[in-house]
């Protein structure tokens, strides 16, 4: 069988990305296009007191300006696919154009469409909104205080819900046991997606057949169809979705924004194809933000620094709106991992929900896990500091032992395999760990600020299985879907659930299906991104593309095959059980030249004349793969900082990343995904945060504001990995696209508090912060 598993093959789908001939809905202009642009609030908190729209309506060209008055009873309320049980969660509507009340600044009021986008522009200019203004709150933990302004009626205290993790062991027996507690406050800042392609959107509608195309930036092509079905009232086998080529996601593009639907709505109204693509500013004002929790936690401990438990406190600041898988982020997929990789006996997570003037959040690469190991790998520091122990040492001594799993964790989940001592080894080895506290103390005399910071960090993804998701209140299974064709000729086509947006699964679906069936690469097409041609799907998120997807498509082939198999038996005319397949050949065993190629069975399979008995025509399989189990990649990251003490600027000496998501399809791949996550977690923790000013204005709507890393701010990023299979999943593989920002904040604000001997600064380190704690000393 060929082995193209674990070969570092170039990615396919790189020819068109590098090369410019990618096709972005951007880029698409259907005949006929008209244009649309949102009219958008410039306050955070008003009554909406008149809206006039003759001036725009009597521009040359405009077609229309409408309101929310114009879509009444024709655009349902976008809703939240992530009913959170037991949390007592508030879902008040939210509407596609505001009616009567905006409550953060960038809520579309109006839409203009006009036969140019420019003069779409200048209709926009010309809608007079008159407002009244409101209170405007932006703080999540002063939005629940007496006096502060209510967002909606049906959210006392403007609290969205209430949602604890009870954990299954006795939190407070083990902190009675205690002989160590430490506390902290930390802030998990806001952050703007910033994906390099703006979100855009393009309807098309058929009078003739009823039939509605929309074309748009997308990670779940399927989960938009649904939803936009049930808002728009069309019926879903009328309603084909599209996501082209995607230019970045990371969370920001699952979501099924208000917008998309009045798109599709106009194109019906209109029966001409209407286009909306953002501006950036649009972008950081509408589209969905991340993190913004607010988190107060405490740590026991035994005085030899063994761990006994965790209490957290959370407050998520979840926008004007709740976001179509908004409340799962800081619930469900943040409350089950805060102990990290340590044999921790018991914990306990309490998350409050807050409405503010802000725009909504969702899903931010990582999603919930970046807070959680931020909060534990953070306390692990802290607790080593206040006992004098080297960060390394309480680590390793509190690490769930390789022989212990499955591992049922204090907080309710089962780790699949993991062996974090062997991977923070590894780590210790390349960065010269020893050495460099050698160092490190020889430069503290000398007067320099030399940092350690360590991350051992281990995370859940795979996103399912069903049985888990719906009892947590998704709204919807998270099995993966996948169909593998082979032709005539015996070229293979996999269509599949998934929607990959650069993360390279047209590249590693088709190892996948090469190594199963011996084909060559470039015999393998993979189809992904319309509902019309793929089985549906859940999409590209929480890093279970591959595990999930990648699984069925695994499952698939091997049906394809064993189908083969009987075909092969068949046409040979020996038993099954005497045929080996090796590199897409079906041969006797020991008679290597008494065989059938794949490519001879398809032929055959397509024929049907030598079909046997009950076999029917055509190698083609079809799977619907719902996981027994989450997957759980892990590993060590070290960054060794120097500071200067005169300006606060931080520079990364070194950077080393050891990361274990089970078998690699394509190692290239992976290291690939590790850069990118560390990047946008070193982001976080070193230049972004979006920022309001008590009016709710947001004052980081551009990127001369919101600060995103260059290439001067990157790093070297040395990447090593170890392999630990998960041994439920079809082909041992785990997630790794979110690894990398999982690990790499807490590993840089780690070295900078251990450059300076404090136990904590608040993300982002800018160096104002880092010079003060300097000088604070």
């Amino acid at each position: 069988m060929a082995q193209l598993m674990g070969k570092s093959v170039p990615r396919t789908e790189d020819e068109r990305f590098l090369t410019g001939r990618g096709s972005y809905v951007a880029n698409m202009l259907p005949p006929g296009t008209v244009f649309a642009k949102f009219v958008r609030s410039p306050y955070a908190h008003a009554r909406i007191v008149h809206i006039d729209t003759a001036r725009a309506a009597a521009l040359p060209g405009v077609l229309g300006v409408f309101t929310a008055a114009d879509l009444k009873g024709e655009i349902g309320s976008i809703f939240t696919a992530w009913l959170i049980p037991n949390s007592n969660l508030k879902t008040p509507p939210y509407l596609a154009l505001a009616k009567d009340i905006v409550r953060y600044a960038g809520e579309a009021v109006a839409v203009v469409v006009a036969e140019d986008p420019y003069v779409a522009e200048d209709a926009r200019e010309l809608v007079e909104v008159t407002y009244d203004s409101l209170p405007v709150v932006v703080d999540g933990e002063a939005a629940m205080k007496a006096g502060a302004p209510p967002l909606h009626a049906e959210a006392p205290n403007n609290v969205a819900f209430h949602w604890v993790n009870p954990g299954i062991g006795d939190v407070d027996a083990v902190f009675k046991e205690a002989d160590v507690l430490v506390s902290q406050r930390f802030v998990n800042q806001r952050l703007q997606p910033a994906a390099m392609e703006p979100r855009a959107a393009i309807a098309q509608y058929e009078p003739g057949t009823k039939d509605l195309t929309l074309y748009v930036t997308s990670q779940n092509p399927h989960v938009h169809r649904l939803v936009l079905s049930l808002v728009l009232g069309v019926p879903e086998h009328r309603l084909r979705v599209v996501a082209p080529d995607v230019g970045g996601g990371f969370g920001s593009k699952i979501p099924v924004y208000p917008w998309e639907a009045v798109v599709c709505w106009l194109a019906m109204r209109l029966g001409r194809p209407v286009k909306w693509v953002e501006d950036r500013t649009e972008n950081f004002l509408a589209t969905v933000h991340g993190r913004d929790h607010v988190q107060y936690v405490d740590l026991a401990a035994k005085k030899d620094g063994t761990i006994l438990g965790i209490k957290i406190s959370s407050f998520a600041n979840m926008g004007a709106y709740l976001s179509t898988a908004g409340p799962g982020v800081p619930t469900i997929l943040f409350g089950f991992m805060p102990g990290g990789c340590y044999a921790i006996k018991a914990g306990k997570v309490e998350v409050t929900g807050v409405f503010t003037n802000t725009t909504p959040v969702d899903a931010y690469r990582g999603a919930g896990r970046p807070e959680a190991s931020f909060i534990i790998e953070r306390m692990v520091d802290i607790l080593a500091r206040k006992l004098g122990m080297d960060p390394a040492e309480v680590r390793r001594k509190n690490f769930i032992p390789a022989d212990k799993f499955p591992y049922q964790s204090a907080l309710g989940l089962v780790y699949d395999s993991g062996n974090y001592e062997r991977a923070m080894r590894k780590a210790l080895d390349i960065v010269g760990y020893q050495k460099l506290r050698q160092e490190q103390g020889q430069a503290r005399k000398e007067g320099r600020l030399m940092g350690i910071g360590l991350s051992t960090y281990a995370e859940v993804c795979g996103l399912a299985p069903s049985a888990v998701s719906t009892g947590t209140g998704f709204q919807g299974g998270l099995w993966g879907s996948s169909t593998v064709r082979l032709s005539p000729t015996g070229k293979a086509t996999v269509y599949t659930g998934a929607h990959p947006h650069g993360q390279g699964e047209e590249t590693t679906f088709a190892q996948i299906v090469a190594t199963e069936l011996g084909l060559p690469l470039a015999d393998i097409d993979v189809v992904h991104g319309d509902t019309k041609a793929t089985p549906m799907g859940m999409g590209t998120y929480g890093s279970r593309t591959t595990p999930v997807e990648g699984g069925s498509v695994a499952l698939s082939a091997r049906k394809v095959r064993e189908k083969a198999r009987k075909i092969a038996a068949h046409l040979l005319e020996i038993s099954e059980d005497d045929l080996e397949f090796v590199d897409g050949k079906f041969a006797a065993k020991g008679v290597p030249a008494k065989g059938k190629t794949i490519q001879e069975i398809a032929w055959a399979a397509y024929m049907a004349g030598a079909m046997p008995k009950g076999v029917e025509p055509i190698l083609e399989a079809s799977t619907f793969y719902d996981p027994e189990n989450f997957v759980f990649p892990f590993g060590t990251h070290v960054c060794v900082v120097d500071v200067d003490k005169e300006t606060g600027q931080v520079s990364i000496r070194r950077y080393v990343a050891v990361d274990d998501c089970g078998v690699q399809i394509n190692p290239m791949i992976v290291e690939g995904q590790v850069h990118g996550g560390v990047l946008q977690g070193l982001a976080q923790a070193m230049l972004e945060q979006a920022v309001y000013d008590e009016n709710g204005n947001l004052l980081t709507s551009n990127f001369m504001e919101y600060l995103v890393p260059s290439s001067l701010e990157a790093p070297n990023i040395e990447t090593a990995s170890t392999v630990t299979p998960s041994p439920h999943n079809p082909i041992g593989v785990k997630g790794v696209g979110e690894t990398g920002t999982i690990a790499s904040s807490q590993a840089y604000v780690n070295a900078v508090c251990d450059a300076i001997g404090v136990d904590h600064i608040d993300m982002p380190l800018t160096p104002e912060k880092v010079w003060r704690a300097v000088h604070k000393k």
